[in-house]
């Protein structure tokens, strides 16, 4: 049996160990800052989108006015405007996530009337499996309702300031 000389065993070994060192690393920085970064990214967004409403310069003010047609659109489309901005400024803050996340969920959900209320906007010949493109841009929120599941499981697990001790078993790797 042949064996390698002391001097590249060690060599091996402290690449494996500065690997594992890097990939630690990696992962504490992934989980410490991944979920602050989705939380002030969601925040940022319902900002922008609110303005827009408030401003009344949003492409979408026809859409979300049609989807509730038993509201003024002049009263609705601004008012939903402020919440998305409430919203987005508690985003930025980052206290109450579980109930921010919840208030955020709701608001999504309430998207998706959009399928419901106007189908021929959101279905191509009434066929609910070939999107039009507001169809596609409704139901894309369910990537964003599950940033929203992320951010309350996060935040009633572990809290806004918990960091995760992360060990490394070179075992399991």
């Amino acid at each position: 049996m042949t064996s390698l000389p002391s001097s590249t065993r060690r060599s091996a070994n402290s690449t494996s160990n500065t690997t594992t060192t890097k990939r630690a690393r990696l992962v504490d920085a992934l989980i410490r800052y991944s979920l602050p970064i989705l939380r002030i990214s969601l925040g940022v967004v319902y900002i922008w989108f609110g303005a827009l409403k408030i401003a009344n310069a949003t492409p979408v003010g026809d859409l979300v006015a049609h989807t509730v047609p038993f509201i003024p659109a002049h009263f609705f489309v601004p008012a939903l405007g402020v919440f998305e901005c409430i919203l987005g400024v508690a985003l930025l803050v980052g206290r109450q996530m579980a109930i921010i996340a919840a208030l955020m969920i709701a608001h999504l959900c309430g998207t998706m009337l959009v399928l419901v209320t106007q189908p021929l906007v959101a279905f191509r010949n009434g066929n609910p499996i070939v999107l039009t493109m507001t169809g596609e841009f409704v139901v894309k929120n369910v990537v964003l309702i599950s940033a929203g599941l992320v951010l309350a499981a996060a935040y009633l697990t572990r809290g806004p300031t918990h960091v995760i001790t992360v060990t490394h078993d070179p075992e399991s790797a």
